[in-house]
């Protein structure tokens, strides 16, 4: 399973530029947020017979020292007999002031290093010079894309401007890091909170908030005319950036991920 999907879920559960009771005003929300996750619907060809995990998130910083974000993501997959334990632990720093960003994701099956890919990028005039270190060096320029806490405020943005449909382009260092995807993004109108919601009462003092419906498709970059994306991600989505009611559709297999811990941190001073 790609990196993009489970750092682009974490990712959409973090920044924003809305003030909100855990953010200094034009801040950025920290906190930490746990998901369980469970196995929604899978095809015959996925040969998946059961799937369930946790997701832990925690995003800190702020806009002048840079955003950190860290997360796990483990899951316990079934096949017919057999089963297998996955476990991907990824690190970024983004700068979105100064267009840098670096990233580690190692990801162990059955508690064994299966993979782990190291790099880091920053925009030099209109393209994204990128280095890897893992799993090989090399250096690459590629064209302009978002960094994943940029991509987010975009997204909030054209939510708060009313927008409902978009195209955008994400690099995350996915895969092996050596390229971009592109994701169209349909934002729903805002909803109010509704009852007997037992999930948005785990979301504390923005159980009562308002929240936008959101679903994004991600395409490879090569992909022409109206071909499949490779995955799609639902959720919803609160004016500070946190999300919930999470569902993950891999093709052959869709997993749905419900908030079962928040916990907001006081946000961080920015000296200008």
């Amino acid at each position: 399973m790609r990196m993009l999907a489970i750092v682009s879920l974490a990712l959409l559960a973090a920044p924003a530029v809305l003030a909100t009771p855990a953010t200094a005003a034009g801040g950025l929300a920290a906190h930490r947020a746990v998901y369980d996750l469970s196995l929604k619907d899978a095809s015959d060809r996925s040969g998946i017979s059961g799937m369930v995990g946790r997701m832990v998130y925690e995003f800190n910083g702020s806009a002048c020292e840079g955003y950190t974000v860290s997360f796990r993501f483990v899951t316990e997959i079934a096949t017919g007999e057999d089963s297998r334990l996955t476990d991907q632990q990824t690190t970024t720093f983004e700068d979105v002031r100064n267009g840098t960003f670096s990233f580690v994701t190692r990801s162990y099956v059955d508690q064994k290093l299966d993979h782990e890919i190291r790099g880091s990028a920053e925009v030099k005039g209109d393209a994204l010079a990128v280095d890897l270190e893992q799993p090989r060096k090399l250096a690459l320029d590629l064209a302009m894309a978002h960094f994943p806490t940029e991509h987010m405020i975009e997204l909030i943005d054209k939510a708060r401007n009313g927008e409902r449909f978009y195209e955008s382009r994400i690099y995350d260092g996915s895969d092996e890091g050596d390229k971009a995807m592109i994701t169209t993004t349909v934002l729903g109108d805002k909803q109010p909170a509704g009852t007997d919601d037992a999930e948005a009462e785990r979301a504390g003092e923005l159980a009562d908030d308002a929240y936008w419906p959101v679903s994004m498709s991600y395409f490879e970059e090569t992909a022409e005319g109206d071909g499949l994306p490779v995955y799609s991600i639902a959720f919803k989505l609160y004016d500070n950036g946190i999300t919930r009611d999470l569902t993950l559709d891999y093709g052959d297999f869709v997993l749905q991920g419900q908030l079962a811990q928040l916990e907001l941190y006081d946000p961080e001073p920015c000296q200008e």
